[in-house]
């Protein structure tokens, strides 16, 4: 049986502009549920899912109450993959129940000396007027950034390097579950003199999930997202939807630009470490991109 890596992008978790509610991101969930668990009987199924907005909102109520000290994004991301996980978990036991679903906790090292520690740049929470951000930098102490036209809090997002639990995964998915793991990049750790500790911040969930595919050595690499494929010149007129490309021909839009740059970093690292074939598509056409009828396939 054949191994199949998805990534979901945002939309799967929460529509785009609705609030970030249980019952929100439970019906999300609900459209990609059904079509993952059909995919089960064909694939082994590694699921790897985003938690920007989810730990940015952990982050918010994590300030709310202050006889507590802070927890640390570590801990936050920790907890972002349990919440998540469940609800996937919950979602594909409902249309699939006699298909196992497995959610790991996982724990990804990265480079202590990473400069992403130095410039954040990944977009967690929710949206802000531009005005804000002196207020909000002087209040919490966050660095902000627009993402488009919206100001947002970014925080460091350094490259994952090991993936420290990988013998679960391979011990799960050689048992036929779907296998939700690496969630929201993974727990970030670093390594001391006493092991490995947490680290604040949030590794990109594209570039980790492209590291799980290339270490599952998967046969296949897919990233569901709200666009239904890469396009040429987005958002002008002229814009057009890109169905094949190689890397080489996808490299000078593979930018760090918090939208689909960093997607095709991630596919285009899989791709050529790899030699296989990855695909990036919208959530709703999983069947349609894995057979290369939708979205965009991307070849070295």
């Amino acid at each position: 049986m054949e191994t199949l890596v998805i990534a979901l992008g945002g939309n799967a978790l929460l529509q785009r502009g609705a609030v970030l509610s249980a019952e929100n991101q439970y019906k999300s969930i609900a459209l990609i549920a059904d079509a993952i668990g059909k995919l089960a009987k064909k694939y082994r199924i590694a699921v790897v899912h985003g938690n920007g907005p989810q730990v940015g909102l952990l982050a918010l109520q994590n300030l709310a109450y202050r006889d507590v000290p802070p927890y640390p994004l570590d801990i936050l991301v920790a907890e972002s993959q349990g919440m998540i996980g469940y609800m996937l978990a919950q979602q594909l036991a409902a249309f699939h129940p006699a298909q196992p679903v497995t959610t790991l906790l996982t724990r990804i090292q990265v480079d202590g000396n990473d400069p992403a520690y130095k410039e954040p740049s990944k977009f967690i929470g929710p949206i802000y007027a531009p005005e804000q951000k002196q207020e909000l930098e002087q209040k919490y102490g966050w660095v902000m950034k627009l993402d488009g036209s919206h100001l947002r809090r970014v925080v460091p997002s350094p490259e994952p390097k090991r993936i420290i639990d990988i013998e679960a995964i391979h011990l799960l998915l050689s048992k036929n579950h779907i296998v939700i793991c690496n969630g929201g990049g993974g727990i970030p750790m670093v390594a001391d003199d006493n092991g490995l500790v947490g680290s604040e911040a949030v590794i990109d969930k594209d570039l980790s999930c492209a590291l799980l595919a290339e270490v599952l050595n998967a046969d296949h690499l897919v990233v569901l997202t709200d666009a239904d494929a890469i396009y040429q010149n987005w958002g002008t007129p002229q814009q057009s939807a890109i169905r094949s490309a190689t890397t080489e021909e996808l490299a000078p839009m593979a930018v760090a630009d918090g939208a689909m740059g960093p997607k095709i970093m991630a596919v285009s690292r899989f791709v050529n470490r790899s030699g296989k074939v990855a695909h990036i598509g919208g959530l709703k056409d999983i069947d349609a991109v894995l057979a290369g009828t939708a979205g965009t396939l991307v070849t070295r």
